[in-house]
């Protein structure tokens, strides 16, 4: 069977109905004082359905390097909490209820 795209291309058009949705730009402004750029998931589902109905290389192409700059932009953040490597010595201890414990 011919390759797929990563998602179904109706999720592409999900991913752009949410982010044009009212609800999403007002958080978006508030978050960023930006209007969110919904352009790309539009493409992506153009792309999509190039891929799905002509095998459309071009579109293909298109479509992954989409993808591969959206994980990239993912992987820029930093986990907020440092995971550890082991349990703390402690970890068997009761905790103490009486006073709160340093973060």
């Amino acid at each position: 069977s011919p390759p797929q795209p990563p998602r179904a291309c109706d999720d592409y058009w999900s991913e752009f109905r949410h982010c044009k949705s009212l609800k999403n730009c007002f958080h978006h402004y508030y978050t960023y004082g930006t209007s969110p750029s919904c352009q790309q998931w539009k493409e992506d589902f153009h792309n999509c359905r190039e891929w799905e109905k002509h095998r459309a290389t071009e579109s293909k192409e298109a479509l992954q390097r989409s993808e591969r700059n959206r994980v990239a932009e993912q992987r820029k953040f930093t986990p907020v909490w440092e995971l550890r490597q082991s349990p703390p010595r402690d970890w068997h201890m009761p905790l103490n209820q009486e006073k709160p414990q340093d973060s």
